[in-house]
């Protein structure tokens, strides 16, 4: 008998659903876009973040000073723009682990001005503000894993 190949399996396969789910848990993904050719398959698990631009923050208690570094809090009810991840990965607020952040709450920042990275699959990312103010607050700690449009920072645009 010649050997006859199997067909791969296509995105819309009862099969590929299954382990793509499987994968989505085992990995805590939250999305999955696939597509090949023309055919596209996208599962999200949970409820959509939502995509306000701006976000009313509540007081938020004092930190002490002998608190651990890690996120910080914003001023309380000041309209402030996110900054979110672009991607799935690992934040990192430095490029190096000697150097300093690459911002810090009160820095300014511009458009371009590259807030952090993220790495996923061994490549690192550079996330720019993409908005201009001064960073009112962090919102995860270095090396945090981060999902894709988690928010990263606050900026007051004013």
């Amino acid at each position: 008998m010649a050997d006859a190949k199997q067909p791969t399996p296509g995105p819309f396969e009862v099969s590929t659903v299954r382990e793509l789910v499987e994968l989505m848990d085992k990995f805590d993904l939250s999305e999955v876009d696939l597509n090949d050719g023309d055919q596209r398959i996208r599962l999200r698990r949970g409820k959509p973040a939502p995509s306000q631009a701006l976000v009313p923050i509540p007081t938020v208690a004092h930190q002490p000073a002998h608190a651990p570094p890690g996120p910080t809090p914003a001023p309380a009810g000041k309209k402030l723009l996110e900054i979110k991840s672009e991607l799935v990965g690992t934040f990192y607020a430095k490029s190096d682990p000697t150097k300093d952040d690459y911002v810090k709450v009160g820095s300014r920042v511009t458009p371009d001005t590259v807030v952090c990275k993220v790495e996923a699959m061994k490549i690192f990312n550079e996330i720019t503000a993409k908005v201009g103010g001064t960073i009112a607050e962090i919102c995860v700690k270095n090396a945090d894993f981060v999902e894709f449009e988690q928010v990263l920072f606050r900026v007051d645009p004013s």
